[in-house]
């Protein structure tokens, strides 16, 4: 198929993307979005997810309203040109380029204590020639637990942790699976597949569908995945009590040495599900190795670097473009409402410190 995406359109995107870096009055391309579909009176808004968000979890000013807790870091991509068969963006040239990075754990709260089956995310920013960015945020689960952002929304209040009980009310939630048998089915993916023991060793999946097209105007839809090259090791119980264990464990790793993953895009065939990522693709999918991303250094969370970026999915280089998957254009506007409102608001210091590091 043609793609009908120009490299002005793109190159617009990463523009955008770029005033939400350190910009308080910035609102990304989640902001172009909320304008342009999210303002009907009966409709879901960003402002809905976030308010949701602090329901949940409370308020916490300054901080992101999911994914709260987290740790910046730094690096480099180096690619293998081999991604260039199904992208002409810059990215997938054969050359090394500049990252920037957060390691996360879902949910709301910024000091909350580690946990092995909490969600993991990996966002990332590429700085690409002539100003281009890539940004991805990536999680280490197989599949999404909802293909709607309404989905997502009921399911966080269905989840959300009883005062008497510290759980989520069985009952709520029973309901909710009952009315949304593709979280029902991807939580059962989810659970067949545990994490591993920590940051450097899990496998981050961007797990949404995008369309590349390549230098001769040739479009696959594709998804990417990030996998550990350092051994994978199982998670076993806590020997401590140390609430940032999985923090603290990751940043004694970088300590010692870099640790890497490749890059892998795995391209989809006729008939594969690009607008549901509860959908997991058939293993037998082709891959490409499309190069190597490597961290050398992990950073307390501080103005100037990862903690002032919005990991925008759409903000994206010519060559990338959105699929028909409708969660990334939400996910794009629910994060620029968040980080509207922490650019305005006082920060705090980050639960996760690494030694020597000014906050």
């Amino acid at each position: 198929m043609k793609s009908d995406d120009s490299p002005a359109l793109n190159r617009r995107r990463a523009l955008f993307g770029l005033a939400a870096v350190g910009g308080v009055a910035a609102v990304g391309v989640g902001g172009l979005a909320e304008a342009a579909a999210w303002l009907r009176p009966d409709a879901l808004t960003p402002a809905d997810f976030a308010d949701r968000f602090e329901q949940i979890a409370g308020r916490h000013d300054g901080f992101r309203r999911n994914h709260a807790k987290g740790l910046a870091a730094t690096g480099t991509f180096t690619s293998t040109g081999a991604g260039a068969a199904v992208s002409r963006a810059a990215v997938f040239a054969p050359g090394t380029v500049p990252v920037v990075g957060r390691f996360s754990l879902s949910g709301g709260l910024p000091d909350q204590p580690d946990k092995t089956d909490t969600v993991r995310g990996l966002g990332l920013m590429f700085r690409l020639p002539d100003g281009e960015q890539w940004r991805t945020a990536m999680v280490n689960i197989p599949v999404f637990t909802d293909n709607t952002p309404q989905g997502f929304y009921d399911r966080m209040l269905a989840s959300r942790p009883q005062p008497q009980t510290g759980k989520p009310d069985p009952q709520a939630m029973a309901a909710f699976l009952a009315d949304h048998p593709e979280t029902a089915a991807a939580m059962k993916i989810i659970k067949q597949n545990p994490p591993s023991a920590g940051f450097a060793d899990s496998t981050y999946r961007g797990l949404n569908a995008f369309r590349a097209t390549n230098a001769q105007g040739e479009a696959t839809a594709i998804r990417w995945a990030a996998e550990p090259v350092q051994p994978v090791h199982t998670a076993e119980a806590p020997e401590n009590n140390d609430k940032n264990r999985l923090f603290d464990g990751l940043i004694d790793t970088v300590s010692r040495g870099p640790v890497s993953w490749k890059l892998i895009l795995t391209l989809a065939e006729p008939g594969d599900p690009t607008n549901d990522p509860t959908l997991p693709w058939p293993q037998n999918r082709p891959t490409i190795e499309a190069g190597t991303i490597t961290i050398d250094a992990v950073h307390t969370e501080a103005p100037g670097n990862a903690r002032d970026i919005n990991f925008d999915p759409l903000v994206l280089p010519d060559g990338l473009a959105v699929s028909d998957d409708p969660l990334p254009a939400a996910r794009s506007a629910v994060y620029a409402r968040s980080f509207n409102r922490r650019a305005r608001e006082p920060k705090s210091p980050s639960a996760v410190v690494v030694p020597g590091d000014a906050q």
